[in-house]
């Protein structure tokens, strides 16, 4: 059974690039991915080789302007030991790693021209040299390459060999920007929606007035920057219907900030949502207490010092929210006001802790 990676839309460009890679991917021919950041490259790489007779073995991708060039050669090609200071052991490339399936060079136009030399070699061969050894050694692999930028343009300005090029895009591909598919959009928010939703939730969900600003938004951080979005949604109204104009504009791209004052000035919206479960969620919760509260509120006993509930009553909600800012502000103080180290401490996600932050109005500490 080949395992199951979606590219994921409705619209005609979408399907067109789904009938692409299908025809494309049994050919042992290289591809050349072009297309701007975020927009699914690699995804689109990990769709040929699904796709492919070659599913069976290895997708090894390797971001190559993520590496220094200098370790560069060791990553694809590997190394033998002692064949450098540092080299202890010796290291299988990338190469080696996808025989028998898939290699993605992603980046390729960062790549550095004495590894362009190198690459087109083996591409030619179909060997690699690993540093120190003293044999070459056979791959078969398939090669899909992928980059932000021109490459005619590099090629014209001498920072990419044009051989090379040639050899790489046998089978051109283009991604789409998002802002080209807007059709695609609410079909990929409900795809992240549900996959951010945390387990017993609902998904959150977008009123139309909402929608519609998010599909004619451009959305210059393509698909990526959908899928954070709808995470950070997902963390801070878990469950619930998004207004627009209900949402702090701390929270929104600065693309949406106008979108949103438009829409308040139609139709003012004074509330805010609440950071607080869905009502329907609410609804359900039994009257009396399960273990599960118990155990709550007994953290917040023992947080706050306090034997017992006091009689007149508390609201959980904002003793919770209590509790919170108070570690948070001591976890900063402790690391200086140091933000990463203070997620690290926490064991949050960093930019989960700066929305919290900016919540708690903590920027100072």
């Amino acid at each position: 059974m080949k395992p199951t990676t979606h590219y994921i839309g409705s619209s005609a460009s979408a399907q067109a690039l789904r009938d692409l890679v299908t025809t494309m991917a049994n050919s042992n021919a290289t591809v050349m991915i072009t297309g701007e950041s975020g927009s699914g490259k690699e995804l689109l790489a990990r769709l040929l080789h699904d796709q492919s007779d070659r599913c069976g073995a290895n997708f090894v991708p390797i971001n190559c302007a993520a590496i220094p060039k200098d370790l560069l050669e060791s990553e694809l090609f590997g190394h033998r030991k002692g064949a450098f200071t540092g080299a202890v052991a010796d290291r299988i490339g990338r190469f080696e790693l996808a025989h028998g399936g898939t290699i993605f060079l992603d980046e390729i136009g960062d790549m550095s021209l004495d590894m362009q030399v190198k690459l087109l070699r083996v591409l030619q061969e179909r060997t690699v040299d690993p540093i120190g050894g003293s044999r070459q050694v056979q791959v078969d692999v398939r090669v899909v390459a992928a980059t932000h930028r021109d490459l005619e343009t590099e090629i014209e300005a001498g920072r990419f060999r044009e051989d090379l090029y040639y050899r790489l895009n046998v089978l051109p591909v283009v991604t789409p920007p998002l802002r080209d598919r807007p059709d695609d959009v609410p079909e990929l928010l409900a795809f992240f929606a549900k996959k951010c939703a945390n387990y017993g939730q609902l998904a959150i969900r977008f009123k139309p007035d909402f929608m519609e600003a998010l599909q004619k938004y451009p959305w210059p951080g393509n698909v990526r920057e959908l899928s954070n979005l709808v995470d950070r949604f997902s963390t801070l109204y878990a469950g619930q219907e998004l207004d627009l104009r209900a949402i702090p504009p701390t929270l929104l791209p600065k693309g949406l900030i106008s979108a949103q004052a438009e829409l308040q000035a139609k139709a003012p919206l004074l509330a805010k949502l609440e950071m607080t479960p869905p009502p329907e969620v609410l609804a359900e919760m039994p009257d009396e207490a399960e273990p599960e509260e118990n155990d709550i509120e007994g953290i917040i006993m023992l947080a706050q010092g306090m034997p017992q509930l006091p009689p007149e009553g508390l609201s959980l909600k904002e003793r919770m929210a209590q509790i919170e800012r108070s570690i948070i502000e001591q976890a900063l103080t402790r690391n200086s006001g140091n933000v990463s180290r203070t997620a690290k401490l926490l064991n949050l996600q960093r930019t989960t802790l700066i929305e919290k932050i900016n919540k708690y109005e903590l920027r100072s500490a």
